[in-house]
């Protein structure tokens, strides 16, 4: 199997390595995006918007760059190893692959290019406070009016970049029981209409998140995204193209730590040498090696997989992924910490930010253990 980039991914990667050294060279200059209005650097987005970033999954023909998915993992890498903080995840990966893959042509020519261009960000907004990691359990509800339109009511929580996002994309259940799979839509809202309430607040990883209320929404015809019939496939294929990206951005966080390790391990003495001298150290620095390598591989079987046409397949192959990335994270994370002693958990040492990171993406859309017991449900353990 090749996993060569080719002249074009490379020159990608080059590009928005360069970008993120120069602004995210020390950790300084991450906790002052994160005192930014929006806890993020404006600034630096519209940067991504100039490179091309922004428009890199979307088709030519709705003003986007026309790249695949190989593309999202080399800047969601990079991502992970500079620990960015930009709403690329929220904006680029997941409501853009809504709108991807519901195919509402009059959406797309309509936010795409404004998307590109970085004048509007989105939110994805499906986690519910009863779902754990089951995007089928779906309380919120959207009542048809009878006219194409809905209202919606219901709560949705921890939607990442929530309490920034220009618009947002929520699910609903228009039909059936709150953990039947048919029945859910995904509809878009501006973030400031009426009878929408964001509460916002920082996650550990010094990301940013918001509990959405939604009290008599209106949603016009025009703002469904995808229907009922459809809207929990669009959402499930989001959620494993999501899981690629992170699974990439996880590597480059791993990475990262790794060398940062290795250095420390260089220049840390003790009875009057370096302690990476020190053989032991020596074989626990080899062991994260081990692990980064084991998942990378996966990562790079996730980007494959995510775009497999078998929904079964696809899931079995993410969920796969999930599981070493989640196993590596904690592994790679821990040891780091060990390796460095107290000076790792300290806010002014990279570090503990990684390993922060690494714990959030571990959780997110379902840890190691969730997705092995889904494999093992699904005949998928070997």
């Amino acid at each position: 199997m090749d996993f060569d980039l080719n002249d074009e991914q490379r020159q990608l990667r080059e590009s928005v390595e360069r970008l993120l050294s120069d602004t995210y060279g020390d950790l300084a200059q991450r906790q002052g995006y994160m005192k930014e209005p929006n806890g993020y650097s404006a600034k630096l987005w519209g940067q991504y918007a100039e490179l091309g970033l922004l428009a890199v999954p979307f088709a030519e023909e709705h003003g986007g760059l026309g790249q695949g998915l190989t593309e999202t993992m080399i800047i969601a890498e990079a991502f992970g190893r500079a620990l960015a903080i930009e709403p690329y995840l929220a904006t680029v990966v997941m409501s853009g692959g809504a709108l991807r893959h519901a195919g509402n042509a009059a959406l797309l020519q309509e936010l795409v290019p404004a998307i590109a261009e970085g004048r509007i960000t989105l939110a994805l907004a499906h986690q519910e406070r009863q779902a754990r990691y089951d995007v089928a359990d779906v309380a919120t509800t959207a009542r048809a009016d009878g006219k194409g339109g809905y209202t919606l009511e219901g709560e949705k929580a921890v939607v990442l970049a929530g309490d920034s996002a220009d618009k947002l994309i929520i699910t609903a259940r228009a039909s059936g029981g709150r953990t039947e799979r048919g029945g859910i839509g995904l509809f878009l809202v501006d973030a400031k209409a009426d009878g929408v309430t964001r509460r916002g607040y920082a996650t550990q990883d010094g990301m940013r998140a918001a509990d959405v209320t939604l009290s008599a929404v209106r949603v016009g015809p025009e703002g469904v995204v995808a229907g009922p019939e459809k809207g929990l496939e669009v959402l499930e294929r989001v959620v494993d193209e999501t899981i690629a990206a992170l699974s990439a951005e996880a590597v480059g966080a791993m990475a990262a730590l790794h060398e940062l390790t290795v250095d420390y391990l260089k220049t840390r003495k003790q009875f009057g040498v370096p302690i990476g001298s020190f053989q032991v150290l020596q074989h626990k620095s080899v062991d994260m090696f081990t692990a980064l390598e084991q998942a990378k591989s996966m990562a790079y079987y996730a980007t494959m997989m995510a775009g497999e046409s078998d929904a079964k397949e696809r899931r079995k192959a993410i969920a796969a992924a999930k599981v070493q990335i989640g196993r590596a994270a904690r592994f790679v994370g821990e040891t780091a910490i060990q390796l460095h002693g107290g000076i790792g958990m300290t806010m002014e040492y990279k570090a503990g930010h990684y390993f922060k990171r690494l714990t959030m993406i571990d959780m997110a859309f379902g840890d190691a253990d969730h997705h092995l017991r889904d494999l093992a449900r699904a005949g998928g353990l070997m």
